[in-house]
């Protein structure tokens, strides 16, 4: 089967800059506060938040997982893209060796913006990676949830990015 792919798309009303600001600059502050349930806080343990930069995400009481340590690969803060991996934590599976994300926000032609985001799942060795159907729409979900509460403190709070 080899790496598994899916990719996820919200739109919203707040414009690239603002949301990239939001979304993923102040990501590690701004969610652990707004979704306190899914996402309990979000540590750096080494680097200065660009490529190569470790941290330790724990998750809350909502979330089956404990915690996982992510890497930054790219930020891009004029193109508003952002990648990073999932590099070790029990939301990688026996059969997971990663998970790297691909977050790009363009512009949407209201003025607002539409978020594109790119998962894929790298297998350990020559490990078969089983994802399910009701597994990705789970994930999806949890992703919109987190995305859709960013942007109501935005929206709520228009001065604050």
């Amino acid at each position: 089967m080899g790496i598994v792919t899916y990719e996820t798309e919200n739109s919203s009303p707040i414009p690239p800059a603002k949301l990239f600001k939001a979304f993923v600059l102040d990501a590690d502050n701004l969610i652990p506060k707004v979704l306190p349930q899914a996402i309990k806080s979000v540590e750096v343990l080494e680097g200065n938040g660009g490529p190569g930069t470790i941290k330790l995400v724990t998750f809350g009481e909502a979330s089956s997982y404990k915690s996982v340590k992510h890497r930054v690969d790219t930020i891009d803060k004029e193109n508003f893209t952002y990648s990073y991996s999932i590099i070790e934590g029990d939301a990688l599976s026996g059969t997971i060796e990663s998970i790297s994300n691909e977050i790009k926000i363009i512009a949407a032609p209201d003025g607002g913006s539409i978020t594109k985001n790119i998962s894929h799942y790298h297998p350990k060795g020559k490990a078969q990676v089983h994802i399910t159907e009701e597994e990705i729409k789970g994930g999806k979900e949890k992703a919109s949830a987190i995305f859709k509460a960013v942007e109501a403190y935005v929206v709520a709070n228009p001065n604050a990015y």
